[in-house]
């Protein structure tokens, strides 16, 4: 299920230049703002689960899936590259589950670590906050990168689509419209963190953890099986 290759040169096309360039501003961004937080002595919990949740978890990390999950299919299939990959003896879920592990490393090394270096600096190791909003970071990026590696393979807008989801859906709908929190990557996410910390801390999610779980799980293995699904198909249509 992960080839060497294909994962060489997924990296490749994720961290030239210009695409590490443009991954590496929200993560500095923040713990930048992490770190004027603290030196000018404002921080506290509800500051850092404030800024860890607002800023982190609803901009940061799903920005950091869309460049990630759709670049590391995307391009190729854009510029019909994706073709000499699929003319190699290998299964379809292969080069699948192999683009998604790269994506999820890349996405994990820009928005989780940054969100646990980030919770570090605001309040050490206070109430797990760190902790357990890298924690949420995680179980997100896998989610995130699933779905937008599945949207990669099935619209040339897929950068767009992504885009729309993360700042209108989740960022505007998630927080004017109850109804669509349910479908909201970052609740599912939050609902983790919320546990982890407790009660002592204001962090909550409007989905429970056991269906934010469910859902995490669905999203996940059923954007890989519908982005294997599809690979078949563009195999069949190139062959006919």
């Amino acid at each position: 299920m992960y080839d060497p290759t294909v994962a060489r040169l997924t990296y490749r096309a994720l961290l030239g230049r210009r695409r590490a360039l443009i991954l590496m501003v929200l993560p500095a961004l923040l713990l930048l703002i992490a770190t004027l937080v603290r030196v000018f002595d404002a921080s506290s919990d509800d500051v850092a689960t404030q800024l860890l949740s607002g800023f982190a978890l609803a901009t940061l990390v799903p920005l950091i899936g869309v460049i990630a999950g759709t670049g590391a299919i995307g391009p190729e299939i854009d510029d019909g590259s994706i073709v000499y990959l699929l003319s190699k003896p290998l299964k379809r879920s292969t080069i699948i589950c192999t683009k998604l592990f790269v994506a999820i490393g890349v996405t994990l090394l820009f928005s989780a670590l940054p969100v646990l270096l980030a919770g570090f600096i605001l309040v050490g190791a206070s109430q797990q906050i760190a902790v357990a909003f890298a924690i949420a970071a995680v179980v997100a990026s896998i989610a995130y990168c699933a779905l937008f590696l599945l949207l990669g393979t099935v619209s040339r807008n897929a950068v767009v689509i992504g885009l729309v989801y993360a700042l209108v859906w989740e960022a505007l709908f998630g927080s004017l419209v109850p109804g669509a929190r349910t479908l909201s990557v970052q609740q599912w996410a939050l609902a983790l963190a919320e546990k982890v910390t407790g009660s002592g801390v204001d962090v909550s999610s409007a989905v429970s953890l056991p269906t934010a779980a469910v859902l995490l799980v669905v999203v996940t293995v059923g954007g890989t099986w519908f982005a294997v699904d599809r690979l078949r198909v563009l195999k069949l249509a190139g062959e006919e």
